[in-house]
């Protein structure tokens, strides 16, 4: 009895001992799924590319189930403001980082992450949608300044001579935040109008001189889809997404061009544009700058630009950023200039061209933590 008694407490220990230490290892692989689960990398910025990162955002957080996305499309004005205020890890802009906004955020790294296209959208009633209804850019720009207020204006009516315009005041709709499409959307003016450059200018926000404004794209798209006789801009996802009417544009080499992912493309094609390194001033390019007026370029939409996401050189610069956030986020970016880049067509993107993803892979690399690089 003694013997069975000595080699029972033995037994009762092992046992006592083993299931402690599947607990502790149970109760350690909880922790560490919990603490993996905690990575949120928060955004803000440009409704204009926000269909794309959403999407990213689902797509990523089935590969990194520890990783979450958060980005609100606040427009990208507000997106570089909190950028400027280090209150987010990235910002999202289709307007490059003006000399004053760099200095205000020094080390800025400007990342393109896809190209699309601003189009003029309307609502004619009675007229069906999917008609080749025309535009030229001089005269969006005196339908904006106010110098075109009915339909059936002759000018309209001129390069419309299939389409019975009706005898009906436009009403104009504009963004009413800071807004990097509107600031694509004024560039083009600028150009081909010589009065809407020195009256209004480029800007996210400009003084409008007529018109109701709307929040975000989505808010642009919601209020023409429920005015009649209305027209306003928006970027192309979201006139498709929304089934809204839009129109052809004349190019510089006097085509009437139908916004496509196919004539993004040509117009980025046409552009050409060299591109600084990361960290260098990125204010001065513009693929509307070098499309707009370009009389070669044949098949080009010329309202087309890049969207950007704006990070910090220095991870360390932002409060409570720590060494597994900045190696999230960077892993993140190499995952969108890449594969990310996969989804772009399917909502009306154009995906980046090799040359553009080379670039930004120099420019990840530029991406550090306390001195050390993240990506190498």
């Amino acid at each position: 009895m003694k013997t069975i008694y000595k080699v029972a407490i033995p037994i009762a220990i092992i046992a006592v001992v083993i299931t402690s230490v599947f607990a502790y290892q149970y109760s350690a692989t909880e922790q560490t799924i919990a603490l993996e689960q905690t990575i949120a990398l928060n955004g803000a910025g440009a409704t204009f590319p926000f269909p794309l990162i959403d999407k990213w955002a689902a797509e990523y957080h089935k590969i990194k189930p520890n990783v979450k996305v958060n980005y609100q499309p606040i427009g990208s004005g507000g997106g570089i403001q909190q950028r400027i205020a280090k209150t987010v890890h990235f910002a999202a802009s289709d307007a490059p980082l003006t000399e004053e906004q760099a200095a205000k955020a020094p080390n800025t790294l400007h990342i393109p992450i896809t190209i699309g296209g601003v189009i003029p959208i309307y609502n004619l009633p009675g007229i069906p949608k999917g008609i080749r209804f025309r535009f030229t850019g001089e005269i969006l720009a005196e339908i904006y300044l106010g110098k075109i207020t009915k339909w059936n204006d002759p000018r309209l009516t001129a390069i419309n001579p299939d389409i019975s315009l009706p005898d009906q005041p436009i009403v104009v709709v504009h963004r009413s935040d800071g807004s990097g499409t509107t600031f694509i959307w004024t560039s083009y003016l600028s150009i081909v109008s010589p009065e809407w450059r020195d009256t209004v200018g480029i800007g996210t926000s400009v003084k409008w001189p007529r018109g109701l404004g709307a929040k975000g794209n989505e808010g642009v798209a919601a209020l023409v889809q429920q005015t009649p006789y209305s027209i306003g801009y928006v970027e192309f996802t979201y006139a498709k997404k929304n089934n809204l009417a839009y129109g052809y544009v004349q190019n510089a080499a006097g085509e009437f061009i139908e916004p496509s992912i196919e004539s993004f493309a040509k117009a980025a094609e046409y552009a050409a544009v060299t591109l600084p390194r990361g960290d260098e001033s990125w204010s001065r390019v513009s693929i509307v700058n070098s499309v707009a007026k370009n009389t070669q370029a044949r098949g080009a939409y010329p309202i087309t630009s890049f969207s950007y996401i704006l990070v910090y050189k220095e991870l360390n610069v932002l409060p409570n950023m720590n060494e597994a956030t900045a190696k999230a986020l960077v892993d993140f970016l190499w995952w969108a200039v890449h594969d990310g880049q996969s989804y772009a067509a399917d909502l009306y993107y154009v995906p980046l061209p090799p040359s553009v993803v080379a670039h930004n892979e120099e420019t990840i690399r530029l991406i550090t933590f306390n001195g050390q690089r993240i990506r190498k």
